[in-house]
């Protein structure tokens, strides 16, 4: 009945919030519903939830003027209890165990800390518990924070492996126009990764959330160039979830297809690691042509021309051309003094290996 054995749904805080920024438990009980369905058919599924920011704020009035850093916090720490107290009442009802996951960027910043993550998760399915995941919005601070919860998605659908993941926004999907224009229509499938979509896609940020669709698209393209189907749709259709996840479904969404090529869990992790990159490796035409190539590449020193940054073995890097046009990421083999000691050198092992390199697509 259903295409996809794992997946993720990420719920944006416009589907989840009524316009004051209070909860909308109908729309929430809908979606547990929903999910519910899937599980008692045998799908695994991780749910990626926001609204406990929008949730807080109709919560609590504070007496004085916070700053933004500050608000955040207060109303997340308040929202958050209210959040997932709301879902495990709501789950309960099915009698489906559910657990809360909170993380932050630095989680995913170390390959230690990563892989916790997904054991934790691992261990909650494998025991029939749904993980209930956000981010810990109360030690976020502003150079530390996720772009939104799609980044989040993006992140816990590669980590976990899942055949798909699921964005629920309030709109049908991405649009090959302006929303207001009424010729706009829903582009349904979207396969090919060097199409340019920027003429297509809104700049705007939702009510409650920190992102938009060009968010949206860039997490899609990635996960997707990684191997997952996603799905765009309207999370404030009546029973969304199922219908969209049925074979054969045809419900107005947006579906990109996955890339066929096999990508290693390591370099899933690397492809989402740019954000803590600690230098940046240049290299000649010559070597970025070889890289390019279908054919796996190594990067070798001798096509190395310039280090920059303070990075120690293991580090992340990002790999560049010599005009700056960013073209991978990986693990470097070296540090920072040993590489640059070592540039144009023919001999010696690679600065970095294939296994630890993601070449964007």
């Amino acid at each position: 009945m259903f295409q996809y054995k794992k997946i993720a749904v990420k719920v944006g805080s416009n589907v989840l919030t009524r316009s004051d920024g209070t909860l909308n438990v109908t729309r929430m009980s809908a979606l547990v519903d929903q999910i519910a369905e899937l599980y008692r058919n045998g799908i695994s599924v991780v749910l990626i939830s926001s609204g406990a920011v929008a949730s807080g704020r109709s919560e609590i009035k504070p007496d004085k003027k916070l700053d933004a850093l500050s608000a955040r916090q207060l109303y997340s720490a308040v929202g958050q209890a209210k959040l997932i107290n709301r879902y495990y009442e709501l789950f309960r009802e099915h009698h489906i165990p559910c657990g809360q996951v909170l993380t932050t960027k630095e989680n995913f910043g170390s390959r230690r800390h990563y892989l916790n993550q997904k054991h934790c998760m691992e261990v909650m399915l494998e025991n029939g518990v749904i993980p209930i995941v956000n981010e810990n919005d109360t030690v976020s601070v502003t150079e530390l924070m996720f772009t939104d919860n799609d980044e989040l998605s993006g992140l816990i659908a590669a980590m976990m492996s899942m055949d798909a993941l699921v964005i629920l926004s309030n709109v049908d999907g991405i649009y090959n126009g302006s929303l207001s224009d009424e010729k706009s229509e829903v582009i349904r499938v979207i396969a090919d990764s060097g199409y340019d979509m920027s003429s297509c896609i809104q700049t705007g940020r939702s009510q409650f959330g920190r992102g938009g669709m060009l968010t949206k698209y860039s997490i899609a393209r990635k996960a997707a160039d990684e191997g997952i189907a996603v799905i765009i749709a309207n999370g404030m259709h009546d029973n969304i979830l199922p219908e969209i996840l049925k074979k054969g479904s045809d419900v107005v969404c947006t579906r990109f297809c996955p890339s066929s090529k096999p990508v290693s869990n390591i370099k899933k992790w690397i492809a989402h690691s740019e954000g803590f990159a600690k230098g940046e490796i240049y290299v000649n035409d010559g070597a970025r042509d070889a890289l390019l190539q279908p054919k796996a590449t190594s990067v070798l020193f001798v096509g190395v021309t310039r280090i920059e940054g303070d990075f120690e073995k293991d580090d992340i890097v990002k790999i560049l051309d010599e005009s700056g046009r960013q073209i991978g990421i990986g693990c470097a083999g070296y540090n920072r003094d040993e590489a640059f000691g070592r540039i144009g050198k023919r001999s010696g092992k690679p600065l970095v290996h294939y296994d630890y390199l993601y070449i964007e697509g």
